[in-house]
C-alpha cells in the first residue's frame, strides 16, 4: 500500500470517529450533569399490542418546552419491562418534566419511522415528578390516555 493511500484512509477513519463522538456528545449536552437519574419503563402490557414495534421517548422540560434528550428502542413482545429508557442526571429537584413517547404502530396507515397521528401511531405525554433521588416510572399500556406528541420529535 502506498503512503498516500494509508494517509487518506487514516484521515477518513479519524473524521468518521470524530463525527460519531460529536453526535453522541451533542445528544446529551442538554442533560444536567448534577441531576438525578430517570428510568422510564413500560410494563409487559405493551408486548401484546406493540411487540416488535419501534418506540421513541423524549424527555421534555415542561417549563421551557425544551426537549432534553431523545432515545429509541423496540418494544419487547414478551419482556417485562417491555421497554426501558434511562436519562442519567436529567432531573433537577423541583423541575417540571414529562416523557413524550410514541410507538410506530402504523395501525390503518402511516409511515414507518415517522410519528403519525394518534389514529396510526400510539402516543403519550407522561408528567414526571422530580425529587431528590433517582426516579423510576413504570407505565401500563392505556390507549385511552393518548396525547399528541409528534412535535417533540421534529
Amino acid at each position: 500500500m502506498d503512503r498516500n493511500h494509508f494517509t487518506l484512509r487514516s484521515v477518513t477513519s479519524w473524521l468518521i470517529a470524530t463525527a460519531v463522538i460529536s453526535t453522541a456528545l451533542l445528544s446529551t449536552t442538554a442533560l444536567a450533569a448534577d441531576g438525578q437519574d430517570l428510568t422510564f419503563q413500560g410494563d409487559a402490557s405493551f408486548g401484546g399490542p406493540h411487540g416488535g414495534q419501534a418506540i421513541k421517548a423524549a424527555l421534555v422540560d415542561t417549563a421551557s418546552g425544551e426537549v432534553l434528550a431523545v432515545q429509541s428502542d423496540t418494544v419487547s413482545a414478551d419482556g417485562d419491562p417491555a421497554f426501558s429508557f434511562t436519562f442519567p442526571g436529567a432531573l433537577q429537584a423541583g423541575g417540571s418534566y414529562a416523557v413524550d413517547y410514541w410507538i410506530d404502530s402504523n395501525f390503518g396507515g402511516g409511515s414507518v419511522g415517522t410519528c403519525d397521528g394518534m389514529q396510526n401511531d400510539h402516543q403519550w405525554h407522561i408528567p414526571i415528578e422530580a425529587g431528590d433521588m433517582a426516579t423510576t416510572h413504570v407505565e401500563s399500556h392505556d390507549p385511552s390516555a393518548q396525547s399528541p406528541v409528534c412535535a417533540s420529535f421534529e
